[in-house]
């Protein structure tokens, strides 16, 4: 691995050709920030050609967005950086301190009122003091800082702390965004962990990596936005092994691609490109025969869709990539309906989903068809890699992902990426939708590696799940059944399923046998029944 470079550095690494970034930056992006540009912006070569320098996102203020922010309680902290994992903007990070360095740092400051509150958000945990300093190779203090022009006050990071409690939301005061910038302008002036707090083998360390954060924040997307959280974490695993000039992306029109360049923000640090809704498997054949031609066969290249680009009218694409043989690897933001086009449902969303085009009524009780296994139908390509994951199993998603990559051929990895308007959940549910979504039967989980062996069920993994030779799983305390009616119970789209007693409709428990029959087929292929 290269030594890190500072977020500046990068950015200017990231000029293009058609873009003068230093321009760009003081005309077009200070006119945006201050209001003026739909009065006063003249249309030009720049934004003729679509072209966004990288890394723009990072100036985007979000602060006004939301009355509240978390507020870290070091002395409760873990360091299980689950907080920083989940954040979908990129608005809490954490970051391993040596004490003399942190010291030296915290001199620095004149204002002793100011100093003495940063240096309370350094904790000494466990992780990284406690059992380096027992192997005598010295402890780190760890600290968790929040970004207030990224934050949009989803709460994610609070729900995924959990038991540990060392985040709470509290109400912004008048004196509360001044103090936060000036905390995260120290965690910005502080050096990088150093790589002896950085453990391999505890692959969420891996954001403490600079090579990681790839994705600035400063996205367009919902507070809390399933998708975007997936797209942090994998190119957090992609740019810690390759770096961030050996990635690549093509991405489908969608949710993803609006959120990522409502011009002139664009939050990744890595170069990439807008296809068409069904093409962007076949455009993704282009570069990476372009790239194979220059000798650069090493550098990674994704291609990202939702259900509808990869299941639905771009599927053929993606069977003729598959079939190709070729070296690229693809990530489904799989929510289960159209978010782009207000919910419309797709042939992902379950029987009985209300969603545009399958509305709950009087004669009509929400979507007719079942869903369609698109990581099923990918297994029976020959010689492509395929997992199922979600953001919220983060060893699974990014053992996934590494492999993925590792690969020497096509990959699919399709995750579960809660949609909270769409799925009719909290800002802050989507790491616990997704978890349930697999303990459920809703959304297994799963890796099929055709390395592994020549039968299927060598190849196929079915560990991640609860239980994984029973029907459901059994909630532990309550001895009751986690099946697909009890996720549906936690979600609006499906909430017209169930009477004023609370009892499931008819076509709810079509939709959960159907969900049955999926997990026994999957438990069938991986010889365990």
């Amino acid at each position: 691995m290269t030594e890190p470079t500072p977020l500046s550095a990068r950015l200017q690494d990231f000029k293009f050709n058609v873009v003068d970034a230093d321009d760009f930056n003081s005309r077009v992006m200070t006119a945006y920030n201050n209001g003026t540009a739909e009065i006063g912006l003249d249309a030009d070569y720049q934004s003729a050609r679509s072209v966004v320098p990288a890394g723009t996102g990072v100036l985007r203020d979000f602060s006004y967005i939301a009355p509240d922010i978390p507020e870290f309680i070091p002395n409760m902290c873990v360091g299980c950086m689950e907080c920083v994992t989940q954040c979908p903007d990129t608005a809490i990070l954490g970051k391993v301190a040596e004490p003399a360095a942190l010291a030296a740092k915290l001199e620095s400051i004149t204002d002793p009122e100011l100093r003495e509150s940063i240096k309370t958000q350094w904790a000494e945990t466990n992780k990284y003091w406690t059992v380096p300093e027992r192997k005598g190779a010295g402890g780190g203090t760890f600290g968790i800082f929040i970004d207030p022009t990224k934050c949009k006050g989803c709460a994610e990071c609070v729900d995924a702390c959990g038991s540990h409690a060392a985040l709470k939301m509290i109400r912004k005061v008048e004196n509360t965004l001044p103090w936060y910038q000036e905390a995260f302008n120290f965690y910005k002036s502080m050096p990088e962990t150093p790589k002896k707090f950085i453990n391999e083998k505890s692959l969420v360390d891996m954001m403490l990596s600079a090579n990681s954060l790839l994705y600035v924040g400063g996205a367009g997307s919902c507070m809390g936005c399933g998708e975007a959280t997936v797209l942090r974490m994998f190119l957090a695993a992609t740019g810690f092994v390759y770096g961030p000039e050996n990635i690549g992306i093509v991405a489908a029109t969608g949710c993803n691609t609006v959120y990522t360049s409502t011009y002139p923000y664009n939050p990744y640090l890595v170069p990439w490109t807008n296809s068409l809704f069904e093409n962007a498997p076949a455009d993704a054949m282009g570069v990476r025969a372009r790239w194979d031609q220059m000798g650069w066969q090493n550098k990674r290249l994704w291609v990202i869709g939702g259900d509808g680009a990869m299941n639905d009218i771009g599927f053929q694409s993606l069977s003729r990539m598959f079939a190709s043989g070729m070296d690229i690897k693809v990530i489904v933001l799989d929510t289960q309906v159209y978010s782009n086009t207000g919910g419309q449902a797709s042939t992902s969303s379950y029987f009985g989903q209300e969603a545009k085009m399958a509305a709950h009524g009087k004669t009509g009780h929400g979507k007719r068809e079942h869903r369609k296994e698109l990581a099923t139908i990918c297994m029976m390509h020959k010689d492509v890699y395929v997992a199922q994951t979600t953001a919220a199993h983060m060893n699974h998603f990014y053992k996934a992902v590494m492999e993925a990559n590792a690969y020497p051929g096509p990959a699919i990895v399709n995750c579960f990426t809660t949609c909270q308007p769409e799925h009719g959940v909290g800002d802050n549910m989507a790491e616990k939708q997704a978890k349930l979504a697999a303990d459920s039967r809703s959304f297994p989980v799963f890796i099929y590696d055709p390395r592994k062996g020549p039968r299927i069920k060598d190849r196929l993994s079915l560990v991640g799940n609860p239980n994984v030779k029973d029907d459901w799983y059994v909630h532990p305390k309550t001895g009751e059944p986690i099946d697909f009616v009890y996720f549906a119970r936690t979600e609006g789209r499906f909430s017209k399923h169930f009477d004023k007693d609370g009892n499931p409709s008819p076509e709810l428990l079509i939709a959960q046998q159907d969900r049955l029959e999926n997990w026994h087929q999957l438990q069938e292929l991986a010889g365990i029944h």
